[in-house]
């Protein structure tokens, strides 16, 4: 997440709102990729959790990082907490348990996002290796308890750290001790929008099974291949999951944003302090609900903006989309993420053969399998076949969408490179969290110890 944000432009009715989604649209040639990553932060020494305060901490990455890419703070109060490329052209922010994020610049090609990931990374292992600090990229904290995991002084975390065990049983797992990789992209207009929506939605458990990498859990084995999707099965349900009604033939703008304004608020942002409001739904707050509560009560854009960044559904529709299915994972996966969508979603020919393939899936099949993926993976079935079937022709997809998009870089090598970590995992028939596993009951000795120093960055 990057920085809240503040726009006074009053909003008054739903047609603001949906005009403000709809303003994402913008021609095919100005469509790019954004990618972001997380990763666990630890201590070389003992594989411990690195704190917010010290010398070596996540605060002097951050004063660090700040000194070597010229970034201007982002600061909650007193605290750095992230990072913002002067034009906008990126951002680093932190998790509630210290996750450090890099959210990347909105690029027109993979190899510009590989490259980046590529700078990002050795930057940061610059200001990282005097402390002793290095970086694991996997989809949930194999080691740590939540009572070990270091909080963030982000009153934003604050505020859902008291409201996330009213609403579910498993959401401070989720703020505290999970990593994602992620990718924003661009629709042309609402029909265009409805139709990544409903196709990314439909394929997002794939994705979580590809890229499943969370099987540790307080130092052993959690009996799942993504914990990081379990968790997600009861985080906050009326904010996250599948949202039917974006199955619907009709779905668009508006629809989003009626379904937005019924889910309970997390804060408005007044004279640079967060309120809680999340006694109220932002229906409520258009209608007055915190008329003489504070001064400045009456909704506006930025509070608008700020509430589209608190709904968590597995497909986030912002001005851009949002796939955010998969677990984190090592270097390669932050530059496959973006290709596996980028080939489904950006070329004409593979949309339509998505599209074709997903077509009569229904609710009911898709929130079924988005039940079964997190401990069976690939093997989960879908009408009777195992998803590594659908995963194959999925990802055949996916390489003719980018073998069409014709992105080579300076050796004449397309965009298809990037999607070699998933063809690896169809031919050895095994996703990244069952190689942990393995390696666990044999190399390892039943040990996760040896995780941070084979998947670190």
């Amino acid at each position: 997440m990057a920085r809240d944000t503040t726009d006074q432009t009053p909003i008054r009715s739903l047609a603001d709102m949906a005009e403000y989604l709809a303003a994402g649209c913008k021609p095919k040639e100005k469509f790019r990729i954004g990618t972001e990553h997380e990763k666990f932060v630890f201590f070389t020494a003992d594989n411990s959790p690195v704190p917010y305060f010290g010398e070596a901490s996540i605060s002097a990455l951050l004063n660090g990082m700040r000194g070597k890419t010229g970034w201007d703070p982002i600061m909650d109060g007193e605290n750095i907490i992230g990072l913002a490329e002067p034009s906008g052209m990126g951002a680093i922010s932190l998790e509630p348990g210290g996750q450090f994020e890099l959210s990347g610049a909105p690029l027109e090609n993979l190899h510009q996002t590989c490259k980046e990931s590529n700078q990002h990374l050795a930057t940061l292992r610059e200001v990282a290796e005097p402390l002793g600090i290095r970086f694991l990229g996997m989809g949930g904290s194999p080691k740590w308890t939540l009572a070990e995991t270091p909080r963030m002084p982000k009153s934003r975390y604050d505020i859902m750290t008291r409201y996330m065990p009213k609403v579910g049983t498993k959401g401070l797992d989720m703020m505290y001790r999970t990593c994602t990789i992620q990718v924003n992209l661009d629709f042309s207009s609402e029909a265009d929008m409805r139709r990544k929506m409903q196709v990314s939605l439909k394929l997002q458990s794939l994705a979580t099974a590809f890229f499943a990498s969370s099987p540790f859990t307080d130092g052993k084995p959690n009996g799942l291949l993504s914990w990081r999707g379990d968790i997600w099965r009861d985080t906050d349900n009326a904010r996250s999951g599948l949202i039917p009604f974006a199955f619907a033939p009709d779905f668009g703008f508006a629809d989003y944003a009626e379904w937005a304004l019924d889910v309970p608020m997390y804060f408005v942002v007044r004279d640079g302090k967060y309120r809680d409001c999340t006694d109220i739904t932002f229906r409520q707050f258009m209608a007055g609900a915190l008329k003489g509560k504070i001064a400045d009560w009456e909704p506006n854009l930025g509070d608008w903006t700020n509430h589209l960044s608190t709904l968590f559904p597995d497909v986030r529709l912002k001005r851009f989309l949002e796939m955010r299915g998969a677990d984190g994972g090592p270097w390669r996966r932050i530059c496959a993420l973006p290709a596996f969508w980028v080939g489904l979603l950006y070329d004409d020919g593979a949309l339509d053969a998505a599209e074709r393939l997903t077509r009569d899936w229904t609710v009911a099949e898709v929130s079924a399998l988005r039940d079964a993926v997190p401990a069976q993976g690939l093997k989960a079935e879908f009408r009777g076949k195992p998803l590594f079937d659908i995963g194959r022709a999925v990802l055949a997809i996916s390489h003719q969408g980018l073998a069409a998009r014709a992105k080579v870089n300076g050796d004449g090598v397309d965009e298809t490179v990037f999607l070699a970590p998933l063809e690896e995992v169809l031919a050895k028939k095994a996703t990244l969290a069952e190689d942990m596993l393995a390696l666990y009951e044999g190399r390892w000795n039943r040990s996760v110890e040896p995780v941070f120093s084979e998947y670190q960055y």
